[in-house]
């Protein structure tokens, strides 16, 4: 009677992680990588039949692999166009996400300001706020709902809204409606009668988009990943140490045991 050999057992390690998808992917969300890495028992089992260091690498492998992981980024350039989209919100009734033309999108470390059109809502009768909600680059950060039309304001609505960036990377978007500057009304006078006329479909919104650049070096962070860092390697290094020196330890324990038995003027021996 032949016997099939029982299947060999495996360890896995998996490491799932999420990582911007890159400016030539289909779409704009967040990619999950996953990686998993197995070992056959007897490989394991081999390797550990080699010695000590063999077993200090296999310790250090989980460290080695998350250091070596690279996440991509969504980088951008000076001057390329920032994609944005938009949501309107009339009566508890939302639109959908619509993408945004380039001419109204942000640019990338450029200061500037726009006109954004707005389509009349259905069903609007002018008794209800119109709010309008954007989502900014491949990032997608939101920019939560904001009142455009019946704000109880007099004067014309103008969105600010404020970018942050340091090298090639977007870190943060904010945003607030504010009123628009005299001197703008004064160069556009049609803008404000416009904006009132109840007829008057689309109505437009002046946008000024405004860039700060951060420090491309976080001292802290960076501070809290190497104490991470030197804080794992070192209890690896503490185990490793305490495998190595098992024997000597335990031979060191035996002596000190035996030397505290060991009747006056005799010998005790040790094995």
């Amino acid at each position: 009677m032949i016997q099939t050999p029982n299947p060999k057992p495996e360890l896995i390690f998996s490491f799932t992680f999420f990582c911007p998808a890159t400016a030539s992917s289909a779409t704009s969300s967040l990619q999950l990588q996953k990686i998993e890495l197995k070992f056959q028992s007897d490989r394991i089992y081999k390797m550990e039949g080699t010695g000590r260091r063999s077993r200090f690498s296999l310790l250090l492998l989980p460290l080695l692999i998350s250091l070596s992981i690279p996440c991509i980024s969504a980088a951008y350039k000076p001057g390329d166009i920032i994609p944005m989209s938009k949501m309107g919100l009339y009566h508890s009734m939302k639109t959908e996400w619509h993408d945004m033309i380039g001419r109204h999108c942000p640019i990338f470390a450029v200061n500037r300001e726009v006109l954004v059109p707005i389509a009349k809502p259905m069903g609007y009768t002018g008794a209800d706020a119109y709010k309008i909600s954007f989502q900014v680059g491949r990032e997608k950060f939101l920019i939560p709902w904001l009142f455009v039309i019946n704000r109880k304001s007099s004067e014309v609505p103008m969105i600010d809204v404020h970018l942050r960036y340091s090298g090639s990377d977007l870190h943060g978007v904010t945003a607030k409606v504010v009123d628009m500057p005299h001197h703008y009304l004064e160069i556009h006078p049609d803008i404000r009668k416009q904006f009132w006329d109840a007829q008057h479909w689309p109505k437009h919104v002046l946008v000024r988009y405004t860039w700060e650049e951060q420090s491309e070096i976080d001292v802290t962070s960076g501070f809290y990943v190497l104490f991470g860092s030197g804080l794992m390697l070192s209890f690896i290094l503490s185990i490793y140490i305490l495998q190595s020196s098992r024997d000597k330890l335990a031979r060191f324990v035996r002596e000190r045991v035996a030397e505290s038995n060991m009747p006056a003027g005799g010998v005790a021996k040790v094995e």
